[in-house]
């Protein structure tokens, strides 16, 4: 009962979201969001912890509301997304760029495995790499609530190509997408126990990190493409296609503090991803757990 009713919910609030002026969909988010911050004081709290041990210098230096200002614009957006009232293509500063950066990826035999994180509007990001040519099977949580991920969450992610995966059957259908010269994108920025991961270093302290890029890369040898976008101003966003990651611990002979050593380069990679603009990460998240 109570997953109909959470179900219904959402559908009233798409179809709010259809209609209301986009100016007033940002005001209320945000309202919502800046109400989050005075409310849930040891989330504003975790998240002020979270920026002073990864910029012990600056971190105090930093408005933490902005950090909610940024995630309030970025729900606004995908919220605006699901209803196409959000041009993706347009959104994109650097389009030109980067659909022909984005053709060149797509041309590689052994596939590509691109790495993000839950930075900036990371939806927009997904959606623009399948809409221009880069579709991908997408790694993700499966939701607590299984009419709202199979009737809304699911269709809206595979909308451009994309194939949605949850993270509890990923690793199978991973290695038989690439095995196949197909795509992956993975978020590897938040904290994931379990045998196939490792304390690796991410801004300078150790916390558990998947080990299965690493894996794949050694098992199947895709390009490890580094992908995020970064927020210019209201509904535009730059794209960010880094070097790819082809680093594979040569050197090392002991096969898991290869894949950590491995693995300390993707993490590598979504810090410099976080440096670009430090407040559009999700602090919110207990990234640094005990």
């Amino acid at each position: 009962m109570i997953e109909k009713i959470e179900y219904y919910a959402v559908k009233i609030l798409l179809w709010f979201a259809s209609w209301l002026p986009k100016f007033a969909i940002y005001g209320i988010i945000k309202a919502l969001t800046i109400l989050f911050y005075h409310v849930l004081p040891s989330r504003r709290t975790l998240v002020a912890t979270n920026l002073k041990k990864a910029f012990p210098t600056l971190g105090s230096r930093y408005d933490i509301k902005e950090v909610y200002t940024n995630l309030s614009q970025s729900v606004a957006e995908i919220l605006l997304m699901f209803v196409d009232r959000f041009d993706i293509d347009k959104a994109i500063v650097n389009y030109e760029e980067s659909v022909s950066k984005l053709k060149e990826l797509a041309s590689v035999k052994q596939g590509v495995l691109v790495v993000t994180a839950h930075f900036s509007n990371w939806e927009l990001a997904a959606q623009f790499l399948a809409k221009n040519g880069l579709p991908m099977l997408a790694v993700g949580r499966e939701g607590e609530n299984k009419l709202i991920d199979t009737k809304i969450t699911i269709p809206f992610r595979e909308k451009y190509g994309n194939k949605a995966v949850y993270k509890d059957k990923a690793m199978i259908s991973m290695a038989k997408k690439l095995k196949s010269g197909g795509n992956v994108g993975m978020l590897i920025d938040q904290a994931i126990g379990g045998t196939h991961s490792a304390k690796v270093e991410f801004f300078g302290r150790k916390t558990n990190t998947t080990l299965s890029v690493a894996s794949l890369k050694l098992k199947f040898d895709p390009l490890i493409v580094p992908i995020s976008v970064t927020r210019v101003s209201k509904g535009k966003y730059k794209l960010h296609i880094d070097k790819p990651i082809e680093y594979i611990a040569e050197d090392i002979s002991d096969e898991r503090e290869k894949l950590e050593a491995m693995t300390l380069h993707y993490n590598q990679a979504i810090e410099n991803m976080i440096q670009r603009s430090p407040l559009e990460w999700f602090w919110v998240h207990n990234r640094w757990k005990h």
